[in-house]
This record gives structure tokens, C-alpha cells and sequence, in this order.
């Protein structure tokens, strides 16, 4: 499935002197918001706005595979961070400040929206809280966060019950509410170690699935035995109901801590009903082992989750930088290897959430990225400003500011 932002007429562009990732030397015409061609020597059509690429490194626009825009407090005051350590301690923390602060979700979420695109994301999939205390407050936040970048910023949103599906009553008809309102994905957390019983929680969430005709993308933190459990209660769901390529399991910790024989079987079953793995590459937790996914045919993709909230002080809107912490996180050195993280945050995360037309090619949404590196590993280690982004053929950044227009 996709979302595609609406196609506003725009002039049609050259961009002149750009190298692609094997270095070659190209020029770029967009017309319509599409790449019309890539190639060496481009004619210079009467009428047709100029772009000097000055030998920047060309890169597809970026893509935020899984984060929360609803929650932020980007650009807002300090967060002073005293929360306890458990995963329930969060829950009810962020519930209880978010009420009390009046914390704006359509303010914040267009703030930091703006931030992603000025740093070169064009395709974004977000979780927004689903919640019994907001009913659909944060939602409808993010929903008018959408509209407005509508242009520009191709955006999902997932129906999220942070809190849960079964413990407050009424969550499972918010959440029909939700993709009603135009949630485009359905989200769920940890059915058996939040919501007590997996077998009812699985069967509500693929019960509302299937009802609005819409993919799953599951917060799945349980460790070890349990969240292997879970895992395959999933997977036989998405068998019997031939959702088949409709599902991500966001985070999978579980399966960076079983024996190698039993991860090896979930991931065979996970490659053959192509549910895709999404990762942050949490530095202290346990992840998908991401080389053993390759080669076993799963998609792994990665995101930021949070970005200054009340769970966490860390993230950025640069996706630059969480594919060098996914490398990081991996031990990845090699340059070849470096280039593994960025289809992480690129052609993996558009392929997996469903984002079509992505890419460098004729007939592709123009989302374009100029940096001044010399190769793609080097821009994911410096994450030098972008000297340019164009988003849907439209210039929304230029040396890391948007053009008054966005603002």
C-alpha cells in the first residue's frame, strides 16, 4: 500500500553535473514532479529551470521507515527525563504529561515533519497514539500535518494503541474509528506481555485488518521464548488470512536472542510470507541479526522511532545519521557494507512500507538528495548539510534550510 502526495503542477528542472553512487557523471531532468531522464549531456531546453549539481553526489530522497511524529517535543523547551525503567513506566508517564501540558500533536508533528524534509526525507511512515484518555486528538493532529505537506512529503500513518488493545475497553473501536478517519496502517504492541493474551489480541488486530482492508505494523519488543511465540502466532495469521507481504514487526527483539536454529526457522517462515523486520538498532538491546536476514531473504529496513519525547532524548530528522547508527550497530566497515545501512533507509524502507515510483529512474517521483561527498559511505559518516533537496520535483531545501514557502 501507499499514501502519494498530490501532484501540484511544477516548472520542469535540470540539474546539471551530479555523480550516481558508481561515480558516473549525469544530469537529471524533472518535468510533472517525475524524473524524466538521467543520462550524460541532457539537451538544455528553452524554458527549463537550471540546477549546477557542481559534482554533488546524487541520492534518492530518504525514507523514515518508523517514528512517532505525535509525540515530539521538537523545538519545544528541554524535557527533563526522570521516568522509570520499565516499558509501562513510559506508557503512563507520556499519557500523563502529554494531558497535562497540553502537548500539540499537530503542532509538533508539522515541526518536526518540516525537519525531516529539510534533511532530505520524502517518504515517511509514522505510528500515532490511539488512546482511550485522547480518543483521536493526536490523530487528527497529524492528519492535518499531512494535508499540509501534502505536496511534498509523502506520509503513512499507523493507528498505534500505546497503550494496548484489550486493557482499556473501547481501544479496538477507536481504532476502527482511525482507519475510518484515514490511518493508513493498522498498529499493535506486544500482545502477550502488555495485553496478557496473544491469541485475542492477534485475532482482534487481524480482525480490524481485515475488515478495512489494511497492512499490520506490530510493536513487538517481547524478549526471547515469549516474543518467539508471539512471533509465530503472527506468522500463522498472516498464512491463514493470505496477508502475505501486508506485515512489519517493528523492533523483533526476540530475535537477536534465540539459539541460532530457532531464529533461523522464524526467519524462513518470516522471508516466505514476506513480513518485513523493522529495526532502530538500539544500541543496548538485542536486534535482528541484519546479514543473516539478507541472506535468508528478509527485509530488514530501519527508522528512528521517537525523536525528543518523553521516552527519549535521542533521534534525528536525518536519516543520514540513523544509517550510520544501524552500521554502527552492526559493526558494519566496508564501504559495500556502509551502502547495506542506506538501503535501510531507502530502497528497503520504500519497498517494505509500500511507497512505489521510489528511486534514481525515468518515471519515478522526483525525490532527489545533493551532497557534497565523495562516495555514498562517506556521506552516511560526515552527514555533510544538504545542498539540496527536491521533494515530488519541488526545491524544499537548499544548503539545510527550506525556502519560505514551507515555512
Amino acid at each position: 500500500m501507499t499514501t502519494t502526495a498530490q501532484h501540484r503542477p511544477t516548472s520542469a528542472l535540470l540539474i546539471t553535473d551530479v555523480r550516481l553512487r558508481d561515480g558516473s557523471q549525469v544530469d537529471v531532468s524533472i518535468a510533472d514532479g517525475r524524473i524524466a531522464a538521467i543520462g550524460a549531456g541532457l539537451p538544455r531546453e528553452p524554458g527549463v529551470t537550471l540546477e549546477d549539481g557542481a559534482g554533488a553526489l546524487l541520492l534518492p530522497g530518504f525514507v523514515e521507515g518508523h517514528t512517532h511524529l505525535d509525540k515530539t517535543n521538537w523545538g519545544m523547551r528541554w524535557y527533563r527525563n526522570e521516568v522509570g525503567p520499565k516499558l509501562t513506566d513510559r506508557i503512563e508517564n507520556e499519557r500523563r504529561w502529554r494531558a497535562g501540558s497540553g502537548h500539540d500533536a499537530g503542532a509538533q508533528s508539522l515541526a518536526l515533519a518540516r525537519a525531516f524534509l529539510q534533511a532530505g526525507t520524502t517518504r515517511l511512515r509514522t505510528h500515532v497514539d490511539i488512546d482511550t484518555d485522547a480518543g483521536l486528538r493526536h490523530l487528527e493532529g497529524v492528519l492535518a500535518t499531512r494535508d499540509t505537506l501534502r505536496d511534498v512529503l509523502d506520509m503513512q500513518i499507523v493507528a498505534f494503541p500505546q497503550s494496548g488493545l484489550l486493557g482499556r475497553a473501547g481501544t479496538d473501536a477507536l481504532l476502527d474509528c482511525a482507519l475510518s478517519a484515514g490511518a493508513d496502517v493498522l498498529g499493535a504492541l506486544d500482545p502477550a506481555l502488555i495485553d496478557g493474551d496473544p491469541v485475542a489480541s492477534l485475532d482482534v488486530t487481524f480482525g480490524l485488518a481485515e475488515r478495512h482492508h489494511k497492512p499490520i505494523d506490530i510493536h513487538l519488543h517481547e524478549p526471547g521464548e515469549i516474543g518467539a511465540f508471539t512471533l509465530g502466532l503472527l506468522l500463522d495469521r498472516v498464512a491463514a488470512l493470505g496477508m502475505q507481504g501486508q506485515v512489519v514487526v517493528s523492533h523483533a527483539f526476540c530475535l537477536g536472542a534465540l539459539p541460532e536454529r530457532e531464529r533461523d526457522a522464524l526467519l524462513e517462515r518470516l522471508a516466505d510470507l514476506r513480513v518485513a523486520l523493522l529495526t532502530t538498532a538500539p544500541s543496548s538491546t538485542l536486534v535482528p541479526p541484519l546479514k543473516t536476514c539478507l541472506e535468508k531473504g528478509v527485509t530488514l529496513f530501519g527508522g528512528n522511532d521517537g525523536i525528543r519525547d518523553t521516552w527519549t532524548p535521542y533521534g534525528s530528522p536525518d536519516m543520514l545519521e540513523r544509517a550510520m547508527l544501524i552500521a554502527m550497530r552492526y559493526g558494519l566497515r566496508r564501504d559495500d557494507d556502509l551502502a547495506l545501512a542506506f538501503d535501510c533507509v531507502s530502497s528497503t524502507a520504500a519497498r517494505a512500507c509500500g511507497f512505489t515510483d521510489y528511486g534514481l529512474h525515468a518515471g519515478a517521483r522526483a525525490d532527489l538528495v545533493l551532497v557534497d561527498a565523495d562516495t555514498l559511505a562517506h556521506a552516511l559518516v560526515a552527514r555533510p548539510p544538504r545542498k539540496l533537496v527536491v521533494a515530488n520535483g519541488q526545491t524544499v531545501a537548499r544548503h539545510g534550510a527550506a525556502p519560505e514557502s514551507l515555512n
